[in-house]
């Protein structure tokens, strides 16, 4: 005969529950999943097919843009460092706020969530295994189109210094750590993106409303952030330090607005999951 405790019966683990891989091996076999990565993985082919086949000497266009696009096509390094900023401002967004804003929300609308929780997995636990993998798909997205990015760019331009139009060029070997620490602080600064998406995911039960939201919000922060009437209330705002990276391209770096960020987007985030959890675990799952 089982014996029952307190804590549960007999050979129940909180910590047993719900593993991680599962959850990763869970999520992996997800469409969406698979064609965000997937569509990751072509962007930096797309960017490269377009520049090989474009229109190419057009005299009428001129600009900041062509700058940027001459300085993809001197390098790998460079080419990787223009898709990273063309993506920044809204495909990346768009992907960190699908795995984290539907990773609860889908559980929710498919009515999957209630028999999750009747395992029993404890609520913060399942929470917390969520977050965690959705982050990390988050993560993958970004080093595959940076990877690809930068074997597609060497393949085809060569292994050439990092350009800048601030400063002096970069030498390849601490080009590719700035490229890295590009990508370190787009991760981190996404974090504001992956909180929100969370949050809202964790608030409603519809995938499409928490992705859409978290996205809408970053939109808007990045509208008003470009209103200067508002002063010094726009450091406030979650976009004010996006494009702090940029820093790093200078000689020497400029790391003021970087480490800014990095605490900005943390605390955002951190406020978000709090909220989160705090919710989540005192709501009535009811789907």
């Amino acid at each position: 005969m089982s014996v029952a405790t307190e804590s549960g019966a007999t050979g129940y683990r909180p910590s047993r529950t719900m593993p991680i891989w599962a959850e990763v091996r869970r999520q992996a076999s997800r469409r969406r999943t698979q064609l965000a990565l997937g569509f990751m993985a072509v962007l930096p082919l797309i960017v490269l097919a377009a520049f090989e086949f474009g229109g190419g000497e057009d005299e009428e266009s001129g600009g900041a843009f062509d700058s940027l696009v001459g300085l993809a096509t001197s390098g790998g390094l460079n080419f990787a460092l223009f898709c990273l900023a063309v993506s920044a401002g809204f495909l990346l967004v768009v992907v960190v706020a699908l795995f984290c804003g539907d990773t609860v929300a889908s559980e929710a609308s498919w009515g999957s969530l209630r028999y999750l929780l009747a395992v029993p997995v404890p609520r913060a636990r399942l929470l917390a295994v969520k977050l965690i993998v959705a982050l990390a798909y988050s993560a993958v997205a970004l080093l595959v189109l940076t990877g690809v990015a930068l074997i597609a760019g060497t393949l085809r331009y060569g292994w050439n210094p990092l350009g800048s139009t601030v400063a002096a060029e970069i030498a390849p070997g601490p080009g590719l750590l700035r490229l890295l620490a590009i990508v370190g602080f787009l991760a981190i600064s996404m974090l504001v993106v992956a909180g929100l998406s969370f949050l809202l995911g964790v608030l409603t039960d519809a995938p499409l409303g928490a992705v859409g939201g978290a996205v809408m919000i970053w939109i808007l922060s990045s509208i008003l952030d470009q209103i200067t009437a508002l002063g010094t209330v726009r450091y406030l705002l979650p976009t004010h330090f996006s494009d702090a990276w940029m820093g790093l391209l200078s000689t020497p770096a400029q790391v003021d607005d970087l480490v800014k960020g990095a605490i900005s987007a943390i605390a955002y985030a951190t406020l978000c999951w709090g909220v989160a959890f705090w919710r989540f675990t005192r709501k009535d799952v009811t789907s």
